[in-house]
């Protein structure tokens, strides 16, 4: 799969958050909302790297740890969409200026 396909289809599920969010809120989440949701992300992310060093105790913790780095990986998808970045062209302009300043 490409990485417009997995664009694509964190699109497609964002679009079914909206109409949950929708339904229950009377609005769709902003993109404030969405970032602090992707910021409790990265501290259940951070338990489940402590727990997969076996420095803390949770069970199942490598299938939830992919999960939640699926969790992360669909918001950045969502925050630059919602942002307007291309997100795809943004990685490798970084991995560029990366690799040239550690060769």
């Amino acid at each position: 799969m490409q990485f417009a396909d997995l664009s694509a289809r964190a699109a497609q599920v964002r679009d079914l958050y909206v109409r949950l969010e929708t339904e229950r809120y009377g609005r769709p989440w902003t993109r404030e909302e969405i970032m602090l949701g992707f910021v409790g992300d990265v501290g259940d992310l951070a338990k489940l790297a402590l727990a997969a060093e076996e420095v803390r105790a949770i069970p199942d913790a490598k299938a939830k740890l992919a999960h939640e780095l699926a969790d992360c990986l669909w918001s950045l998808m969502t925050l630059a969409r919602l942002h307007e970045v291309d997100l795809e062209a943004s990685f490798l302009a970084t991995m560029d200026e990366l690799e040239a300043r550690l060769t």
